[in-house]
This record gives structure tokens, C-alpha cells and sequence, in this order.
């Protein structure tokens, strides 16, 4: 098969996902700096860590003083799906890439750019993934270092105004899949009463935020695999009778 090396190629492919990225990785600066960390401390998030649920829910893990335990499985449990994506994106790529170009390549690897380069007829070679990556990464990281200085001299009612862009986002995300799918509805709604009973009921209010994501998510999640399974490609729907 033919492969697709060429890495001015993949940074165009990359610009749309650079623009898309900027808006996003602005709010987390805004966002970061709010909650009390440094710019320095916020664009280094952005620049090791290419994950915005990730980096969302681990400010106020840091900020809070919680632990290293709490942080990692956290990060473990949102950000597992990158692992599955890396593993189906290893095989697209092409005989140009060394192990070490894709541990770089895994590193950098975000839901966005997965989609691009899987969409490829062909298979990419080494120069194009690197032009891919270049520029969402370069955008992510410049985002957040203008949201970040942007909340340190805006004034505060501003810095609060476009900190709504953080939940927008999120609410971007939710909002087309639970419309097609009343289980995926169902399974939101559950992990946000699960979400407001660690809020407040006093017995669970002390639990650590990172530990109440993770009880959240995975409670939700195992309740509707189990309820309502996904169906395979050509699978009849099961029988309830």
C-alpha cells in the first residue's frame, strides 16, 4: 500500500485542528490560572499533558493538594481511551515509523487528530504524522499561554464571563450523542445525580474530587454497558420478552 509521507501535507491537515484547539486550550488557561496556578504551571500542563477532560479535572485535584494516587487514576480513567486509539492508529501507520517516532506519536495523539489520520485511504508515514501533530500541539499550548496572561491583566468579571467556555464545551460533547441515543442520555443524567450526591449529602461531601470523577464515571458507565449494551455490526438486537 501506498503510503502518505509528506510533511507539509500533514501540518495542513493539522491547521483546522490548531484553530479548533486555540478557543479550547484558551478556556483551560483562564480556567487554570483562576483556580490559583502560575502561567508557567498552567501552559507546562498543556505542553505534557495533551488532554483537556484530563487537564480539566486534574487542576483542581493539584490546587486542592490531593494525592499523586488520586491525580493518576483520575488520568487513568479518562484518558484510557487514548491507549485504544493509539492501538488502532499503530496500524495505519506506515514501515517508516520506528518504535521511538511512535512513542512520540502516542504521546501527541488526541481524539481529533485519531480521526484524521485513520480517515486516510492510505497509510501515513512518518514525516506526515510529525506535520500532523505539530500544529494542534503548537496551538493547544500557545491557547493556553494567551488564556493564562489573559487572566492574569483582564478584569475579573471578564476572566469569570469567558470561563464559561470551559462548560460550553463540555456541554458541546454531551449534547449530540445523548440526543441520538436515550441510553447514552440516560447514563449523563446518572453520573450527574451521582455528581450532585457527592456535592451534597454531607456523608459523601468529603470524598476527594478525583476519587468522586472516578466513582461517577465508572459507576455510570458499568450500570448502562450492562443495561444497554452496544449492539455489533450486524448483531440482532436482543429479545427483553
Amino acid at each position: 500500500m501506498k503510503e502518505i509521507n509528506s510533511f507539509a501535507r500533514g501540518v495542513l491537515d493539522g491547521i483546522p485542528i490548531c484553530l479548533g484547539y486555540l478557543s479550547v486550550s484558551f478556556a483551560f488557561g483562564l480556567f487554570a490560572v483562576g483556580s490559583g496556578l502560575t502561567v508557567f504551571e498552567a501552559v507546562l500542563i498543556s505542553m505534557t499533558n495533551l488532554t483537556s477532560a484530563g487537564q480539566l479535572a486534574g487542576v483542581p485535584i493539584i490546587v486542592g493538594g490531593g494525592s499523586l494516587i488520586e491525580l493518576a487514576s483520575t488520568q487513568l480513567v479518562i484518558n484510557l481511551r487514548y491507549s485504544l486509539m493509539s492501538v488502532s492508529l499503530s496500524q495505519k501507520l506506515g514501515k517508516s515509523v520506528s518504535l521511538l517516532d511512535r512513542l512520540i506519536i502516542a504521546f501527541c495523539n488526541t481524539d481529533e487528530i485519531f480521526a484524521v489520520a485513520s480517515g486516510n485511504k492510505q497509510s501515513v508515514g512518518k514525516r506526515y504524522m510529525y506535520g500532523l501533530v505539530l500544529t494542534p500541539y503548537l496551538g493547544w499550548s500557545a491557547g493556553t499561554l494567551f488564556g493564562a496572561v489573559a487572566g492574569n491583566i483582564l478584569p475579573q468579571v471578564v476572566v469569570s464571563a469567558l470561563g464559561v467556555a470551559i462548560y460550553g464545551m463540555f456541554i458541546a460533547i454531551i449534547v449530540p450523542p445523548a440526543k441520538k441515543s436515550r441510553p447514552t442520555a440516560l447514563c449523563i443524567l446518572l453520573a450527574v445525580a451521582l455528581s450532585c450526591a457527592f456535592k451534597y449529602i454531607p456523608a459523601l461531601s468529603g470524598v476527594p474530587s478525583g476519587f468522586v470523577i472516578i466513582i461517577c464515571a465508572v459507576t455510570a458507565s458499568v450500570v448502562f454497558a450492562l443495561a444497554a449494551p452496544v449492539q455489533e455490526a450486524g448483531e440482532e438486537p436482543k429479545d427483553d420478552k
